[in-house]
């Protein structure tokens, strides 16, 4: 659950009304860090243990003199790819999430609200060598403290910030001249011919969210759709647009 007292993210949705993203606080961000810490090191000496066994061929976890450079490029390496190369290789595959920040309902935006390109996650990455300084991330939790918005210097190298998932998208209420479910008011009809119009323009998920909101609010209901069909969306949009005589 967020902070009610946390700092928000304003942007500005498709249908030109502004959409307040709660930002996560220094408590949200060490919960994500230590679950996926913890995540990283169990995957990391698991791939170690296992491969262990297979190249020394009994259960001794150190290299044997006959280990040579399998033990290196089959143990090691391995191990610690897992470990240093997790995040900068699960959050762009998760589109700006990783198992922990999704276990504490948080995920890496832009300053537009969107999600971040590869570019921007790898530059946030690569600046984890500063914030880890002097050790156990001490920069990066001083920076967060005095951040309002919680930032280390990777989110300020990156232009990314941490906010919760979870928020309600604003929109107006349909007008009281809409007497039936279904029909658009002049406002609502405004607003899906905006979204509409913007469709190509705006990341997948931020649209499908509007989509959503709109169809729940006119409709009553939520529509029985897929979020990854994203042509059912449009289309059911365009239908719900067209006049009715």
């Amino acid at each position: 659950m967020s902070d009610p007292l946390a700092a928000e993210l304003t942007v500005d949705s498709a249908t030109g009304i502004d959409v307040t993203l709660p930002v996560a606080g220094a408590g949200a961000r060490a919960l994500a860090f230590v679950i996926d810490w913890c995540t990283r090191a169990a995957l990391a000496t698991t791939w170690w243990i296992v491969a262990a066994v297979i190249v020394n061929g009994n259960f001794s976890l150190v290299p044997e003199t006959r280990g040579g450079s399998a033990w290196y490029l089959g143990v090691v390496l391995p191990s610690m790819a897992i470990y240093f190369l997790y995040h900068p290789i699960l959050e762009p595959v998760m589109r700006g999430s990783t198992p922990g920040k999704r276990r504490a309902g948080i995920h890496i935006v832009t300053r537009q609200g969107g999600t971040p390109g590869i570019g921007a996650l790898l530059v946030r990455n690569v600046f984890r060598l500063v914030d880890s300084l002097p050790g156990f991330y001490g920069l990066a939790l001083a920076t967060m403290l005095v951040s309002k918005e919680s930032l280390r210097f990777g989110d300020m190298a990156a232009g990314t910030l941490l906010v919760y998932d979870h928020h309600d998208d604003e929109l107006p209420p349909p007008a009281a001249a809409a007497e039936r479910i279904g029909v658009l008011d002049p406002t609502g009809a405004e607003i899906v011919a905006d979204l509409l119009s913007r469709w190509d323009s705006l990341e997948p998920g931020a649209r499908i969210r509007l989509a959503r909101a709109l169809l729940q609010r006119y409709l009553g209901a939520a529509a029985d759709l897929s979020d990854g069909d994203d042509l059912a969306w449009r289309s059911r949009l365009e239908r719900m647009a067209r006049p009715h005589g």
